[in-house]
Order: C-alpha cells, then structure tokens, then sequence
C-alpha cells in the first residue's frame, strides 16, 4: 500500500468507507491495519490514545470481512473501526478515566450501552482515548499518561475533556469516537481540532456504564470529521435504555434523513450577546462566525436576532450543579487518597465541598428557569447559531494561558437546558488554528441541526483541510 493510499484511507469519510465495506471494494482488514499503522507513526506525538487494541481490532476486522464475504451485513458501520474516551466501559478492559485512582481497578465485566451499540452497529474498536481525569480539570502532566495534543500544532490545546477523541479524530487515526459533555466537553475538543462533536438532547443517548462526572449534566456524543458522518453515528448511539435513569424514552429518526433539504425559507436565530457583550471573543473567531451567517443568509435562510438570560448566569448555574454532584461522586477518594488526584482535578472540584444544600436546590431551581425560558425564546425558531468558543487552541503547558482561556466559551447554556448543540469549524486563524460555532436546536431536534449545518459545510469545506502531521 502507498503512502498516497494510506493518506486517503486515513482520511476517508465514515460514510465512505461503511458503504466501501458492504460493496467490497475495501477491506476492513485493510482499513484497520491502516489506520493502525498510522497511529504508530503520528500519535506518539499527539499522545490520543491511552490503549490502542491492535489484536482484537484486527481480529473484529477479520471477522467483519469474513461476513462481507459471506453476503452478511453487521450494520451501518460494519467494520468502521472507532474510539472511545477511557471512561466509557468496556468488557475485558479497565476503564481508567486517565487517574491513578482508577489506575489498578481490574476489568470491565460488562460493555457500556454506547459500545454495545457501536459493535451492533458493525464496528471496530480500535482503543481507549485520552481524556482529562474523570472529565474534568485541564491538561494534567503530573498523571501517568500525558495529555492530549492539538494534530493542528502540537503546541497547542486539543480541547477537553475528551481530547484524545478529539485529537484521533482530526488526526486520521479514527473516523469516529465517543466523547462525553457536561459543560462542552464534546464539542470543546471539536471546536479546537475543527471537526464534529454533538452534544443530543439530554436523554437521547444512554449513559450507562460510562463514569459520571455530574448525573444530571453528562451527555455522550458522537464526534466525527463530517456532520453526515455525525448524523450516521447517532443513528447507531441513539434510543431509549430503561437501565439509565436520565434516558428519554422519545423515538428516534433517522437523522441522516434531511442532511440535502437546505436552509432555504428556515427561521434561525443568533445569539449575538454571549460573544459581544458577555464576553468578548477574539477577533478572527467573531469574524469567522458573521461569515458563518452571511453563508447561511445567501442560502436563503433568515436569520433573527435572539437574546438570553447572560452567559455568566449560565455558567454560575452550571457550575454549582456540576461541583454538588462531582464532588459528591469523588468525596470518598477525596478523603482517602487525595494525593492521587491531578492538581487541576483538584483545584476543579475541591471547591464543591463549600458548596450547602440550599445553593444546590437554588441552582436547580435556577436551571428549571432558565431552561424554559430559552425554550421560549426560540419556540418559533428552526435553530439558533451560538459561538462555541472565544478563541482558538491555546498553548497546552501554559497554567496561565489556561486559565485564562478555558472558561471562555459559549458551551455551558445547553447543558443546563439539555437542548441538543453541534460544534463544526468555521474556518481557521492566520496561526493555522481551527475557527467553530454552534448549532442549537429544540428539544430532540437534532435532525434539523444536521440538516442546518449540511448546508453549511457543503459550500465551506472545512473539513476537507487535513493537520500537517
């Protein structure tokens, strides 16, 4: 195989190369093996995956070809390999949520709903991505693995907390992977690596057998390089599962079903004060992001100015909801073995000791308010278009930098509400740097989202570019 060939393979769209699969035209051994020759080569400098399964993806590989050539279908994704964030469980495996505390615990018994469903669906798992500890704090150098890095520069910040998803995904190591997203945490990383991350509706997608950070903020995601890419994979994540308590039982569509409508004569909002008057978002992003609309408008969507409660409300809420519910998770390793933790796990969730009982209640009554009045707001709407981030990556080993930046984003608000959000790239900065936004739609609406954002990327082509590894 050529280098050429190896490159094309990397980079080979999810639904390409599914559909490549079941017409036999591409081996899944093929693929797999490619896929896994480049992460020998490349992620040795990005650090995105904690366990690569080279034999047992190989041998699923095996298997999957061997039913191609029986005339059988596994499913959607038969023979797609995929990632999974390391706090997603798998049977056979620890699940270490990159943390000394989980660093000895023995193997999963069992598979987490998203696995399952990704391996019914016919695909491959390929390993175990990096992630920041538990899914919260920052890019940690005092872990046993390191962090994540940016495949855009190396330099810089992949996003988290589900990095190395982020970071495998733009690199052409996977064509899809799991992440998970209280405050952003799908579509942070998709936002700095300028590809896919969907945060669906809170409910739509179970997470069971995934390790909790906040039970009544986490989502699952799919991330992905393309949004039909997207759209594919929550097809296979979607749907009820009675195990979850947080799990909605509301039917799924197939949401690959509108991704040719267009935008012509939709009804999208824009909320323009999270990023002007809020806070202030660097220039190439707030540029990017009125191009953004501009394309949509000469499409023939109609755009309508919008406003909500202040970002900073929304981020107040959310972070006393999150640090109740993480620190109560975590309260007994926290007094027992404490020293285990990362610094900036613990400057992230030791603050949720000083938080009392009546500033939980009054955050969730908060939230209830919150939640129907931006589903007010945007009840005539067919989507709303949301910066994701104020800036793009910034230096990863900076503490300064980091702390400065890593609040500044616009991700938080559709935690609290638990309305469906997708990341994609808008375009990149003059440093080379992916550039995002959001889309938001209604509740289990995520088939309008794809449909909207579709649109978009089929006259920008974002995420045709390739990083420079």
């Amino acid at each position: 195989m050529s280098e050429a060939t190896s490159e094309d393979l990397a980079f080979l769209s999810l639904t390409e190369a599914a559909a490549r699969i079941r017409d036999g035209e591409l081996s899944p051994v093929a693929y797999t093996q490619a896929l896994l020759d480049r992460i020998t080569a490349h992620d040795g400098q990005l650090d995105s995956f904690l366990r690569v399964l080279t034999d047992t993806a190989l041998a699923e590989a095996g298997a999957a070809e061997q039913a191609v050539k029986a005339g059988e279908n596994l499913g959607p994704l038969h023979g797609v390999p995929f990632g999974l964030k390391d706090i997603v469980d798998v049977a056979g495996l620890p699940t270490t949520a990159h943390s000394q505390i989980l660093a000895q615990q023995p193997p999963k018994t069992i598979d987490a709903a998203v696995t399952t469903k990704l391996r019914n669906a016919g695909g491959v798992l390929l390993g175990k991505t990096a992630t920041h500890e538990f899914a919260i704090g920052g890019p940690s150098f005092d872990l046993p693995w390191p962090p994540a890095r940016n495949p855009w520069n190396r330099d810089r910040y992949p996003g988290g907390s589900s990095s190395g998803s982020g970071a495998a995904v733009a690199a052409g190591f996977v064509p899809m992977a799991i992440g998970t997203d209280t405050g952003g945490s799908v579509r942070n990383p998709a936002s700095c690596c300028g590809i896919v991350g969907m945060k669906a509706t809170y409910g739509r997608v179970s997470r069971r057998g995934v390790a909790p950070l906040s039970y009544s903020l986490d989502h699952v995601g799919p991330m992905t390089r393309t949004v039909a890419d997207n759209a594919l994979m929550l097809n296979a994540l979607a749907g009820y599962d009675a195990e979850d308590p947080g799990s909605a039982d509301v039917e799924a569509p197939d949401f690959t079903a509108q991704l040719d409508a267009g935008v012509d004569g939709l009804r999208i909002g824009v909320i323009r004060h999270f990023h002007e008057r809020d806070m202030i978002a660097d220039p190439e992003m707030a540029a990017a992001f009125d191009a953004a609309l501009s394309v949509l408008q000469g499409l023939g969507a109609q755009i309508v100015e919008v406003e909500t409660e202040p970002l900073a409300t929304f981020h107040a809420c959310n972070r006393v909801i999150l640090l109740s519910e993480a620190y109560s998770i975590h309260r007994h390793w926290l007094e027992e073995r404490p020293e285990e933790y990362s610094a900036s796990f613990l400057e992230r969730v030791l603050p949720g000791a000083f938080l009392m009982g009546g500033d939980y209640v009054d955050a969730l009554r908060l939230r209830r308010k919150l939640t129907a009045g931006f589903n007010r707001t945007i009840k005539d709407l067919d989507g709303v278009i949301v910066i994701s981030a104020m800036d793009a990556a910034f230096v990863i080993d900076d503490p300064d930098e980091i702390a400065k930046k890593y609040p500044r984003q616009a991700r938080i608000p559709f935690n609290l509400t638990g309305n469906p959000a997708l990341a994609l790239p808008t375009g990149f900065d003059d440093d080379g740097m992916p550039l995002s936004m959001q889309i938001v739609g209604k509740q289990f609406d995520e088939a309008m989202i794809y449909r909207i954002a579709a649109a978009y990327e089929g006259v920008t082509n974002w995420t045709d570019r390739r990083p420079p590894l």
